[in-house]
């Protein structure tokens, strides 16, 4: 007997990669697997019915999902409504860090188990928190833009005007997990002297890379500051004004977690006043950036539109790792990621 799959893949993560994968995990079982185009990134997501960041509409995906069994998707939205109308489903797989456009609550009422692709795109965010880092630290952005403008700046070599060395430095990772652990270790290795503050990390698993310390020594101390924190009530808002006085004068700071960590207006008067030297975003409290937006005419700034978890790798991870789920679902395994593992009952 046939199970039927939905491969609802974007411009980014690919239907064919998505279909592709999911035949690999299905090995022997025989799969029939549907190809639907959502239009993410070139039309940005947003909210469909009660859920948010997703792409396409709920009449397009209940149209494609009809007699199938299991959608495995990025972006397409699970809402009461799909889910209603969607009788056969049993299983959405979403490849992201968390099922954020899957109305949790009504899948579990309705029996569909939510998967999601934990870890997928650590690395890409790593590397290019990393890249973003040394740019700000040694003024990338400004002295790029110059060139591209035909401008050659003799005093960019001035004492005042020159950047920092991460060797021997001190930098400051707020939060330890998947990604700010593999900054980490980079940062060590390359001389800095990396402090750590985030309550949930183990003491001993920072052994002989990084040191734990309060909030507030690690801003006091750090010359380079990078946030990891996941967004909560806690830390909403966490970095602002009097948090950024507290850092040295002329220091760095770089955010490419979420923007709601911090005020961004506030970074901009440290830029303005030179407590910060420089800064670098690859989020933002609204994104697009609005045109009237002080970042883009403040000095200083290295950005990047979101695209710090775009690697063809993390494409083809989160593709796996969805794909894997469709494979134990198909066997009646444990499903590895599932976000309402209640409602699994076994193979389609």
């Amino acid at each position: 007997m046939s199970t039927t799959v939905l491969a609802a893949g974007d411009h980014f993560v690919l239907p064919r990669l998505l279909a592709d994968e999911v035949r690999r995990a299905a090995g022997t079982t025989h799969v029939s697997v549907r190809e639907l185009a959502l239009p993410w990134p070139h039309t940005p997501f947003g909210p469909v019915g009660e859920v948010h960041e997703a792409s396409g509409t709920e009449d397009e995906l209940i149209q494609a999902l009809q007699g199938a069994e299991v959608c495995v998707t990025q972006m397409a939205p699970l809402t009461e409504r799909v889910l209603a109308e969607c009788p056969d489903l049993k299983l959405m797989c979403v490849s992201r860090g968390g099922p954020v456009n899957a109305n949790l609550e009504a899948a579990t009422r309705h029996g569909v188990a939510v998967c999601y692709a934990p870890g997928r795109n650590a690395v890409a965010t790593a590397e290019h928190t990393l890249t973003l880092l040394l740019a700000a630290a040694r003024g990338v952005g400004d002295t790029h833009t110059d060139l591209r403008r035909g401008v050659w700046r003799g005093d960019y070599y001035d004492y005042d005007n020159c950047g920092i060395e991460i060797d021997g430095a001190t930098v400051g990772l707020i939060g330890y997990g998947a990604i700010g652990s593999r900054v980490a270790n980079v940062l060590a290795a390359m001389g800095a002297h990396v402090l750590v503050h985030d309550p949930y990390v183990a003491r001993e698993s920072l052994a002989g890379v990084a040191r734990q310390v309060s909030l507030d020594e690690l801003l006091t101390r750090s010359r380079v500051v990078s946030l990891h924190a996941r967004v909560t009530e806690e830390t909403t808002g966490m970095i602002g004004a009097p948090q950024i006085a507290r850092m040295p004068r002329g220091s760095v700071l770089v955010n490419c977690a979420r923007g709601a960590l911090l005020d961004y207006d506030a970074v901009c008067d440290a830029l303005d006043s030179g407590q910060l030297s420089g800064a670098a975003f690859d989020v933002y409290p609204q994104e697009p950036v609005p045109a009237g937006s002080r970042l883009l005419r403040t000095p200083g700034i290295v950005m990047t539109p979101h695209i710090a978890g775009a690697s063809q790798e993390v494409a083809h991870k989160a593709a796996r790792i969805v794909a894997g789920e469709v494979g134990r679902f198909l066997r009646g395994e444990p499903l590895a990621h599932c976000a309402n593992p209640e409602v699994f009952t076994g193979s389609a």
